[in-house]
C-alpha cells in the first residue's frame, strides 16, 4: 500500500491514546522482522533507517538508497499503514537526499547544535519537504547516552540538556516541524536499569507546542510510565538498541550450536529455518510484538 502520512498517523494516535513505534532496521532481516510483527499484531508502524550510528561514507555512497529502496518495498508489501522515516542523520544533506529517493518522513540530528542553528536547520528542511509532501521530525533539548544523568553513583550520563517548554513551543512555530522529539530524562542507548522520566515536562511541552511528542531511547524508557507519557501527548517511541542487542543474542546462540560439517548454502542465506540469521530475526519480531502491545498499537491498524 502507499505511505501513510506520518503526521495524520500520530494525530491518529494521539486521538485514540496509543502510541505508534518507529522499530529502527539496519538490514532485510531486521526489515521484514518489524513488518511481520506490525501485521500480525494488526499494528500501524514507522519503518526506516538510521543516519548513526553507521559509517558515514558507507551511508552516503551506498546507505540511504539501500535503505529508501527496502522501505518502499517493504510498504508496497505491508498489510497495515506504514510510514518510512530517515532518522537522525548527521547532515541536511541527507535528509534532502532521503526526500528525493522516497522518505516520507525525515529528521536530522541537530540536537547538539546550538539553538538558533538547530532552529534554522529544522526551518530549512520543513521548507524543503512539506511541498513534497514529507514530514519532518525535530529534535530540542539533548539525551544522555549510555547511562541515566546522576546514575549510579551519581555519575551523570553524558552531555544532555531537557527540553525547555517555552522554548519548544517557540522552536515548532518558527520551524513549522511535525512531531518534537523531546528530552525528558530518557536516554540514549540504554544497556542497563531504567530511565527516569519528566511526565509532568511531557505535558507542559506538549500544551505549549500542540504537536505530537517523540521519545528516542524507547529501549530503557520504564514500562509502568508508558501509559502517563502517552496520556501526556507521546504518540511516537523509538526503539533500537534493544532490537539489535536480541538479534545479536540470536546469531550468537545458533552458532554456538553449530558444530561439524556444515551446509554452506543452507547455513548462510537461504533463509530457511537452518540459516543461521533466522534466530536473530525471530528474536527481533517477538520483542516488536511485545512493544507494540505495551504501546497499546495492537488491533489499531483499523484506525487507518
Amino acid at each position: 500500500m502507499p505511505l501513510f502520512p506520518f503526521a495524520a498517523m500520530l494525530d491518529t494516535a494521539l486521538a485514540n491514546r496509543f502510541a505508534v513505534g518507529y522499530f529502527q532496521a539496519w538490514n532485510e532481516d531486521s526489515l521484514e522482522a518489524v513488518l511481520e510483527a506490525g501485521e500480525e499484531m494488526d499494528a500501524p508502524l514507522i519503518i526506516g533507517f538510521g543516519g548513526t550510528p553507521v559509517n558515514q561514507a558507507w551511508f552516503d555512497g551506498w546507505g540511504i538508497e539501500c535503505g529508501a529502496a527496502l522501505g518502499r518495498v517493504a510498504a508496497q508489501k505491508a498489510r497495515v499503514p506504514v510510514a518510512l522515516i530517515l532518522n537522525e542523520t548527521e547532515k541536511l544533506e541527507q535528509c534532502l537526499k532521503g526526500i528525493e529517493l522516497g522518505f516520507n518522513v525525515v529528521m536530522v540530528d541537530s540536537s547538539s547544535l546550538p539553538y538558533g542553528e538547530n532552529l534554522r536547520v529544522n526551518r530549512e528542511l520543513v521548507e524543503r519537504a512539506h511541498p513534497r509532501g514529507v514530514a519532518v521530525e525535530g529534535e530540542l533539548g539533548h539525551l544522555p547516552t549510555g547511562a541515566p544523568p546522576g546514575g549510579p553513583g551519581g555519575s551523570p550520563g553524558g552531555t544532555f540538556a531537557l527540553t525547555d517548554p517555552d522554548q519548544a513551543r517557540e522552536f515548532v512555530a518558527e520551524t513549522g516541524i511535525d512531531a518534537l522529539s523531546v528530552s525528558v530524562g530518557n536516554v540514549h542507548v540504554l544497556t542497563r536499569g531504567e530511565a527516569s522520566i519528566d511526565v509532568d515536562r511531557i505535558a507542559r511541552i506538549r500544551d505549549k507546542t500542540g504537536v505530537p511528542l517523540v521519545i528516542h531511547g524507547g529501549t530503557g524508557f520504564p514500562p509502568g510510565q508508558v501509559t502517563e507519557a502517552i496520556r501526556r501527548g507521546v504518540a511516537k517511541f523509538n526503539v533500537g538498541t534493544i532490537l539489535k542487542k536480541v538479534y545479536f543474542e540470536g546469531l550468537k546462540k545458533t552458532l554456538e550450536e553449530t558444530s561439524g560439517p556444515q551446509d554452506m548454502q543452507l547455513l548462510v542465506g537461504s533463509r530457511e529455518s537452518g540459516d543461521f540469521t533466522m534466530e536473530g530475526k525471530k528474536r527481533v519480531k517477538e520483542k516488536v510484538k511485545e512493544l507494540i502491545r505495551l504501546y497499546g498499537s495492537e488491533g489499531k491498524a483499523r484506525l487507518f
